[in-house]
């Protein structure tokens, strides 16, 4: 058998501006991956994080060479086998593994006739809802955007913090939205001592869970705050791969897996089983992502305890459709085989 691989940059504008503690994003730059073995084709998407030292240039500078260890094997159902050889090849750049491992997925379940979520053995009735974001603004700005958001039926919103002002932040989304499933995330924004004083704040709004309150690289700190918050405490920066989970299960309540971290679909299926074990609730996060990307991580929908996975819902426009998500419900009963990414018409 032989296989064909291509790739392709789109620049993909965001509906808003994207504001989180660390900065503002417009545009969110990915990277296309089609795998082809003649007949049938599999898509899948990178959306690389400078925050994990990877940009849409490198993904470019290294997936040549993930894409010769694909065609070299020449069989995509040796899934283990190249996402093996390409961490050999290419140790870090998760995004552009990522790509190459949802691609293949991809055509493995076209090829099998089946959708992904099926060729994982999984219930598509078992879906949770996905959050829907909203980004760091000037106050009547967020209020406006949480009205949008609800107007567009979204019931669960992630709420970006790590200003001066959080608390009043909450308490207008609040007023807006007065019956929504409310999360925050700060992105590492706050020291230990202020993350407890905020949440204990924050637990009056009826906040479900606060997602990374301090830095990644101050565990014992995320273990202070956990010991002292009234809400359960997610860990996203801090958990990237597999070998994060135990360390996690000692600092969070909640492991917040994202592809473009762990870096194949294969690692985040060993990271959900390892967070079960850990005792540790599952969550799947986004980049702001295509639905080159996004189908495949809806596909994982029935095996989490939250998703957070708006990424394509928060594009102005993209080249890819994916699953539905009306209001937010993630939709996997359309999808005829494959993860449900194709070409938007």
């Amino acid at each position: 058998m032989s296989l064909e691989t291509a790739f392709e940059r789109v620049s993909l504008p965001l509906e808003f501006p994207f504001t989180i503690s660390r900065g503002t994003t417009e545009t969110a730059e990915n990277v296309v991956v089609r795998v082809s073995d003649g007949d049938l084709v599999g898509i899948g998407g990178a959306a690389p994080s400078a925050h994990y030292g990877e940009t849409v240039e490198t993904v470019e500078a290294v997936l040549p060479t993930l894409l010769e260890v694909v065609e070299d094997m020449g069989d995509p159902h040796q899934l283990a086998r190249i996402e093996r050889r390409m961490r050999e090849r290419v140790n870090l750049n998760p995004a552009a593994r990522c790509a190459v491992s949802i691609a293949l997925h991809d055509l493995v379940a076209k090829r099998l006739d089946l959708p992904l979520y099926r060729y994982w053995g999984l219930d598509p009735e078992e879906v949770v809802e996905t959050s829907y974001t909203i980004g760091i603004d000037e106050i009547e700005t967020m209020r406006e955007k949480t009205a949008t958001a609800r107007e567009r039926g979204y019931s669960t919103l992630k709420i970006k913090l790590g200003t001066g002002r959080d608390e009043e932040i909450i308490e207008t989304v609040r007023d807006e939205a007065p019956d929504a499933t409310i999360r925050v995330d700060a992105n590492e924004a706050w020291s230990p001592r202020e993350a407890v004083r905020k949440i204990e704040a924050l637990a009056a709004y009826d906040v479900e869970f606060v997602e990374q309150p301090v830095p990644a690289e101050n565990p014992e700190g995320m273990r202070f705050v956990r010991e002292r918050s009234e809400l359960p405490i997610a860990a996203d920066e801090s958990c990237v791969t597999l070998s994060d989970i135990p360390r996690v299960a000692e600092i969070a309540d909640i492991a917040n897996v994202k592809l473009m971290k762990c870096g194949s679909l294969r690692e985040a299926r060993a990271m959900f089983a390892a967070a079960r074990a850990h005792g540790l609730e599952t969550m799947l996060g986004c980049m702001t992502e295509s639905n080159a990307s996004i189908a495949a991580a809806c596909g994982f929908a029935p095996l989490l305890d939250y998703a957070d996975l708006d990424g394509s819902l928060l594009l102005a426009e993209d080249p890819y459709a994916g699953v539905a998500m009306p209001g937010g419900r993630i939709d996997l009963s359309e999808i005829d085989r494959g993860t449900g990414a194709r070409p938007a018409e």
